[in-house]
């Protein structure tokens, strides 16, 4: 009972975690909006939620297809579900980024359910933010081609830095508890692929800074190549709206 007691106790606790950093960087996109994109063009909150919704989605059915890679454990695969979501941020903002980086993973939880405790659903969410967030920002503050790029180099390399830190701090270990598996064996699972991995940092260096590099680099040139094409069909829904709602208003 006491043990039982105590992985009740662990895991809502984790839950907690979960929700208090989605908040954190939710209220953090919002005061960026707010403070920092002083002209950004306003949107119902119907088409807000409808594209962002639209977007998410896509984002989910994409988590299904993972790519495994030869020098890292197989649950570190490659999903290309930023690509859809970082369309969404450039095209409606950070807020949307972040609510639909949790849609996402709604999503795929609903359809597919988890292999990790839910561990690597969370690390996804996180760890994905801290891809988009910075992108996001740096073109809004900058909306061109070479802003959408620097936001993306620059989103890359943080993700880079704190997937890296946040896997070897927090998520290994909370993986390691909530799944049931000796931290030693998950770094044996890499030592099995690479002999030069034989502690956490080593696991870190050799398999997840790789990892998000890799990823980063893919998504950013295949939504550099979508976002050109779909960035004028997406404004062009924009100005349709904008003569309805003035048709509307001059009645």
């Amino acid at each position: 009972m006491s043990k039982l007691i105590s992985q009740i106790g662990e895991n809502l606790s984790f839950v907690l975690e979960c929700l208090g950093i989605f908040a954190a960087l939710f209220v953090l996109a919002l005061l960026f909006e707010r403070f920092v994109m002083k002209n950004r063009k306003k949107l119902g909150s119907t088409h807000f939620l409808a594209y962002t919704a639209i977007f998410s989605a896509m984002a989910g059915v994409l988590m299904f297809i993972e790519i495994p890679l030869f020098f890292a454990p197989s649950f570190y695969e490659i999903d290309l579900s930023e690509i859809p979501i970082m369309i969404c941020t450039f095209y409606l903002g950070p807020v949307s980024g972040v609510v639909a980086e949790l849609l996402k993973i709604i999503v795929k939880l609903v359809f597919k359910g988890t292999t990790t405790a839910f561990v690597g659903d969370f690390a996804n969410f996180v760890v994905g933010c801290s891809f988009v967030l910075p992108a996001s920002c740096i073109y809004h503050m900058k909306k061109s081609k070479r802003g959408a790029l620097i936001g993306m180099i620059a989103g890359t390399l943080i993700m880079t830095v704190f997937g890296s830190l946040f896997n070897a701090v927090y998520l290994l270990p909370t993986f390691a508890q909530l799944f049931g598996m000796p931290l030693e064996a998950i770094i044996k699972m890499g030592s099995d692929i690479n002999s030069a991995i034989n502690s956490v940092s080593t696991l870190v260096l050799f398999c997840v800074v790789p990892f998000n590099l890799l990823k980063g680099i893919i998504v950013t040139a295949l939504t550099m190549l979508l976002y050109k094409r779909i960035s004028p069909l997406l404004h062009k829904g924009d100005n349709k709206l904008a003569l309805r709602k003035a048709a509307k208003s001059g009645e």
